[in-house]
């Protein structure tokens, strides 16, 4: 993505405004009625901000005499079609909003409210190369065939996208809070040591921002020991730093979240690929990438050979999601004209 510094009369073309919300991070960016985007993508935390109104005028406050007429906000909860409720709370974030509000404070004619992964989804047929890193299985395929993607986060996101005869629909869902499997002894003892904790073992608990302290936590107590409580960047640090329970924590989770992926893969039919977006992989680095993730993602038995041919990029652009919002705003502009 390009960091041209603009000045306030260039942002003119932007007519619409995209937010990527997560339980954490609030992402902006301003797109052209072509769904281009117009300057850099803005980053603010949501702790900073009572809610979504105030974090907008902030990022918008730079931007000189923006007259916006749409906009799509991307959150991290569940979001019904068509749904008619004025008020959204996010899953993992103290945010919550009145949409009216929102288009009364911002001055929109529109206010789109879709899943964060189902933007994520939307964007995946239009990704460029800049956009993911291939690290291993096949290179991404440029297939008309459904694709999937998961990302552990804060939270932990699931979505697919389906082709049509001249469209592509996005599918979200709640992928991350199904029950989460074992598959080997190890792996069978730490569930059971959360089980102890909790009455029901997803895959969010586990494989995600929130989830990683207890995983953390749980492989120590399977081997008699005790840890301090620790957020993820201080455990992903000390794995980085060849902590050993630290190190088998990062290990696990990716083994993890690579069966976890393939049952996506699999459910989805997701040929086109299974991409990987979040803020927690990006940060492992070759943790991740000399991680059993792979290796997992393939160990489907007789469906080994159908999952070798998926790939499974990893998304590293910050703009995805959000060019994902515009995409839901090009759609609904479309079949408000039909």
């Amino acid at each position: 993505m390009e960091n041209t510094v603009l000045g306030k009369s260039d942002y003119a073309a932007a007519k619409w405004l995209t937010a990527d919300i997560g339980g954490t991070t609030v992402r902006f960016a301003l797109l052209s009625e072509a769904g281009q985007l117009v300057g850099s993508v803005g980053y603010l935390r949501c702790a900073d901000f009572p809610g979504p109104e105030a974090a907008a005028r902030d990022f918008l406050r730079s931007k000189g005499d923006v007259r916006l007429t749409f906009a799509a906000f991307a959150v991290a909860a569940a979001v019904t079609a068509h749904d008619s409720t004025d008020a959204v709370m996010l899953t993992n974030s103290f945010w919550e909003f009145s949409k009216e509000n929102i288009k009364s404070v911002l001055g929109l004619e529109h206010l789109l409210v879709i899943n964060d992964f189902e933007a994520l989804a939307l964007a995946l047929p239009t990704l460029h190369p800049r956009q993911y890193q291939v690290f291993s299985g096949p290179a991404s395929l440029h297939i008309k065939a459904p694709m999937a993607v998961i990302g552990p986060g804060t939270g932990l996101g699931v979505a697919g996208v389906i082709p049509t005869h001249n469209d592509w629909i996005a599918v979200a869902g709640e992928g991350g809070h199904t029950t989460l499997a074992a598959t080997d002894d190890f792996e069978i003892d730490v569930l059971r040591v959360i089980r102890g904790k909790f009455s029901h073992v997803s895959a969010e608990r586990l494989l995600s921002g929130i989830g990683l302290p207890t995983l953390y936590w749980a492989v120590a107590q399977v081997h008699g020991e005790r840890v301090d409580t620790l957020a993820p960047d201080q455990i992903t640090q000390l794995a980085l730093g060849n902590d050993a329970y630290a190190a088998r924590t990062i290990d696990l989770f990716c083994g993890l979240l690579g069966s976890f992926a393939g049952n996506v893969a699999l459910t989805f039919g997701a040929r086109g690929g299974v991409y990987i977006g979040g803020g927690i992989v990006p940060k492992l680095g070759e943790l991740f990438v000399q991680s059993s993730f792979r290796e997992r993602f393939e160990a489907k038995g007789r469906f080994r050979e159908y999952l070798e041919a998926i790939p499974t990029p990893l998304l590293v652009a910050p703009d995805v999601a959000l060019i994902g919002a515009g995409q839901a705003i090009a759609a609904f502009l479309s079949n408000q004209k039909r």
